[in-house]
């Protein structure tokens, strides 16, 4: 008898606190004036706002196809998923992807394809051949540019040890060199960002004493000096105050706890030959190779950078050139700038190969594809296209557990990778994930090798453009060598050619 009056009062305690609140949300929103539909529709209308909050989650768990989500949608996910578990990765009944639609590559797989026993392990490519130190990179596929601050110190820590047993470059991002970089003893590139973070002095101009000390760790390989990014190409970074630590303020050598933004540009660099002065003073303090990374959008300045490099010699270039798409990355960014602003890979990658062709560089500068290339055929793609290297950032935070959940710049990412919150990170091992990382980036090789063999060649730097139709929108496909033929060289090649090596 006891528990039910117990009970009857518990239940008329909550029915009442309920009515109480909903009677004071009706009384708020009544009185407010600054949404309309909570005032005409009181209490009800605060329901919109909760299934528009949820509709993210409902349609990537409930609702999209397999193939339609953007920007990686859940077959590619599913991808990653099952290689950085090292599960099959085979498929039954016929491919759901749509092969069509206008833009569609479709790799062309040749009557004699290579077998195994001819196949060739995967060459180390130099970079930098006139530098102190040149970089025999091992693997042409790596991890793109992310900051410790954009990411968290497990996330980093991860990283960093998956990649030195994968035996790939890690990109630290714009945000400097930090201690969970080294910790796993992978070969580091090291990004400058306009605010020179890791290597700026106190008037955020770039400090060649810090240059060397970070030149002076063995792991760091090289130098990649930042122009733009797919996130937001003519606006600098971005890292929200909430994550911005002490630890990451002193790093960085900015205030703590205030929101960190980069300039637009390189204050010190003008014109071409500013640019290619600041390659050449990074590489010689440093004695290490030194490229530069850009979204394409305005191309002239590329021809110009060429033609300039020929009057100065082949030794003035700089020894990488990563492009990156104009569809954004794993960064936070104005979405009018993310979605509107620079090319896309597919169509920047050729271009600036091209360019380089024409010049006779092509040999002198390694090309890196950056950008929404997550899957053996992106990849192979890209190398068939004209890049040397690809990397990825969203690739490589998809195996460390991401979900997509878009919480990136909040501080509240549910999965650890891109917070601050000790709670939230503690999901994330980096012991587990290392291994992740790893897997992903080895069955990424195995894969994208897997489609060099069915086009008849021994590795994948062997595949070219006539390797690749692309599908039209009259839905025949057309080879890329075609629709991207080669220009003529107007340069001699042989006085802009790199040593052999």
């Amino acid at each position: 008898m006891f528990q039910l009056q117990f009970l009857s009062t518990l239940f008329i305690v909550v029915i009442g606190s309920a009515a109480f609140f909903v009677v004071i949300l009706f009384a708020i929103d009544v009185s407010q004036t600054r949404d309309a539909v909570r005032r005409n529709y009181p209490v009800i209308g605060r329901f919109r706002y909760l299934f528009s909050t949820l509709g993210t989650f409902f349609r990537q768990y409930f609702f999209a196809m397999d193939r339609e989500e953007m920007p990686l949608n859940r077959a590619e996910r599913d991808w990653v998923a099952r290689a950085t578990s090292h599960l099959d990765n085979t498929v039954a009944f016929g491919s759901t992807k749509n092969l069509t639609p206008a833009g569609t590559a479709i790799f062309v797989n040749c009557a004699f394809p290579t077998l195994d026993d001819d196949a060739v392990e995967m060459q180390p490519l130099e970079i930098g051949p006139y530098c102190r130190h040149p970089y025999k990179a091992p693997s042409f596929f790596n991890i793109s540019g992310m900051s410790y601050g954009a990411l968290s110190a497990p996330a980093v820590l991860a990283l960093s040890r998956g990649a030195k047993i994968a035996g790939c470059w890690m990109n630290t991002g714009e945000g400097g060199l930090s201690p969970y970089h080294l910790d796993g003893g992978a070969d580091i590139v090291m990004q400058i960002g306009t605010a020179k973070y890791g290597v700026r002095d106190s008037s955020g101009g770039l400090s060649d004493e810090k240059l060397r000390a970070v030149a002076s760790h063995p792991t760091v390989r090289m130098f990649e000096l930042k122009l733009s990014q797919g996130a937001k190409p003519g606006k600098g970074g971005i890292l929200p105050a909430v994550k911005v630590t002490a630890e990451i303020a002193a790093i960085r050598n900015i205030p703590e706890g205030q929101d960190s933004i980069s300039p637009n540009r390189h204050p010190e660099i003008d014109d071409i030959g500013q640019l290619l002065d600041m390659v050449a003073h990074i590489r010689e303090v440093t004695g290490k190779p030194t490229g530069i990374k850009a979204v394409i959008g305005a191309y002239g300045w590329i021809e110009d950078l060429c033609g300039e490099i020929r009057v100065r010699g082949p030794e003035s270039a700089p020894d990488f050139f990563t492009v990156d798409s104009g569809d954004g990355g794993s960064g936070a960014a104005p979405m009018s700038l993310m979605d509107n602003v620079g090319l896309t890979i597919r169509e920047a990658l050729p271009l600036v190969s091209d360019i380089l062709f024409k010049f006779g560089l092509r040999d002198r500068v390694r090309v890196v594809a950056s950008g929404k290339l997550v899957t053996p055929s992106d990849v192979a793609w890209a190398i068939a296209t004209g890049a040397d290297f690809v990397v990825t950032a969203r690739g490589f935070m998809f195996s460390l557990g991401c979900i997509q959940s878009l919480k990136c710049n909040k501080n509240t990412c549910p999965t650890g990778i891109t917070t601050h919150n000790k709670r939230l990170q503690k999901g994330l091992d980096p012991e587990n994930k290392a291994t992740r990382v790893a897997n992903y980036c080895l069955n990424m090789i195995h894969e994208v090798q897997t489609i060099s063999h069915s086009c008849g060649v021994s590795r994948p730097r062997l595949m070219g453009r006539n390797h690749v139709r692309i599908v039209q929108a009259n839905g025949v496909s057309v080879p890329m060598d075609v629709l991207y033929p080669r220009p003529d060289v107007i340069a001699p090649a042989s006085t802009v050619k790199a040593p052999a090596g």
